[in-house]
């Protein structure tokens, strides 16, 4: 289980916050762009970051 907050994410870059969720323990990390499709599937340890201009929007498990 991942040590750190799934919504504690947003407001950093996308490549910084990459490299802390993978150190946090985030097994997988899901860069979503505004208007990607997404699945609606929940997978546990993964993050889920909403990236737009390449700054995280929000940030969530599943």
């Amino acid at each position: 289980m991942p040590e750190a907050d799934a919504e504690g994410y947003a407001g950093l870059r996308v490549e910084r916050a990459r490299e802390l969720a993978h150190r946090d323990g985030w097994t997988s990390v899901r860069v979503l762009r505004p208007g990607a499709m997404m699945t609606m599937d929940h997978r546990e340890g993964r993050l889920n970051l909403a990236v737009r201009d390449g700054v995280v929007e929000r940030s969530w498990e599943g």
